[in-house]
């Protein structure tokens, strides 16, 4: 058995671990490993937001679009593509992309094919809402969990291998401690969600700045290639408690600490679902989000029936990962989003905002 921190990120620790040394977890979990060569990631997720149904032709093309640009020089080394309706009854169509080398993302960002179209007047009068919410942790500040060993998801698929069974997993406070930083770092926040520029409440342009140690947690099913057994244990005794407690988070996350939260389903370029679906939560802090896993009746029932199953888990695909980042590594933007879209509904207006074109 080995520690979910790969050795290159070993260093002494200054913080205890909540077992033992001589703890031993109850099933085998994995996490993905990257070369050493790999100091942070980039992850960004790029949406499209409209309202009426008869939008959706129009936001399918573009999400298309999206995705083309993807294909340019120094694009993503994996990106998938999700929908889920807000809590406004917003229809929200995203790319998500991961690089492993931030330089590349930047280059790609700033290039005339993808910075002109985001800047363009456009965007502002084609009668669609768009946003970008990007976050680049360094390789000690984010974790990875599977349940499988093969064709990792979302931040997985952009590191170099998978490690043996870990340590660090079946315990409260497990999480925290897969992350390299936590050996000697709280990862606590500082600061809050301030509107830089724009007014949510008048649409057009507006930029959030965050803080540090904003927390992300993308936590996944994949129920593909599972025999009848299985998808019936998602669909009838997982999927019931994981709704109530995302549309908690979803409609009443600022009482917890969460900023934002998207329960999306995975969908082909075409708009067609397929039989995946993931959590994507913005928190204030790690321990925020802790403290409700620990706490709230929804995610104790969820983590309850993953004990009581995960052993016998062949094809159905459960799977975690959990990021902080620094201020200076996040971007949150928005164009003609309805003000409670991602972290605008939290973010404060200190001052009168600067107008943006």
């Amino acid at each position: 058995m080995e520690s979910a921190i790969d050795h290159h990120l070993t260093c002494p620790r200054t913080i205890s671990r909540r077992v033992p040394d001589d703890y031993q977890p109850p099933f085998p979990m994995w996490v993905g490993r990257a070369d050493t060569v790999v100091e942070q990631v980039t992850m960004a997720y790029f949406g499209v937001q409209y309202l009426d149904d008869d939008l959706r032709p129009s936001a399918l093309a573009t999400l298309r679009d999206m995705v083309g640009r993807l294909h340019f020089d120094d694009g993503p080394d994996h990106h998938d593509l999700t929908e889920h309706t807000d809590n406004a009854g917003h229809h929200n169509l995203m790319v998500v992309g991961y690089w492993r080398d931030p330089a590349a993302f930047c280059r790609w960002l700033r290039s005339p094919a993808v910075a002109d179209w985001w800047n363009s007047d456009e965007r502002l009068t084609d009668g669609l809402g768009y946003f970008r919410e990007i976050t680049t942790p360094r390789v000690d500040q984010f974790e990875t969990l599977y349940a499988f060993q093969d064709s990792l998801p979302g931040v997985g698929a952009v590191m170099d291998g998978i490690s043996g069974d870990i340590n660090e997993h079946g315990y409260w406070g497990s999480m925290r401690e897969r992350f390299p930083a936590s050996q000697t770092d709280w990862m606590q926040p500082a600061g809050d969600l301030r509107i830089v520029a724009g007014d949510p409440q008048a649409g057009g342009r507006v930029v959030v700045a965050g803080h540090d140690n904003i927390a992300i947690i993308r936590s996944g099913q994949d129920w593909r290639d599972a025999e009848a057994d299985e998808r019936a244990l998602y669909l009838d005794e997982i999927r019931p408690t994981l709704l109530a407690g995302m549309d908690f988070l979803r409609d009443n996350g600022d009482t917890v600490g969460c900023y934002s939260n998207r329960f999306v389903q995975s969908i082909d370029l075409d708009g067609n679902s397929l039989d995946e679906t993931y959590n994507i939560g913005h928190w204030r802090s790690l321990e925020k989000l802790e403290r409700w896993a620990e706490s709230h009746p929804t995610h104790l029932r969820i983590f309850t029936t993953f004990f009581r199953v995960a052993a016998g888990l062949e094809k159905l695909r459960l799977y975690h990962e959990v990021s902080v980042s620094d201020a200076a590594n996040q971007v949150f933007e928005y164009i003609n989003c309805h003000p409670g879209s991602g972290m605008m509904r939290d973010a404060q207006v200190l001052s009168a905002p600067t107008p943006t074109a």
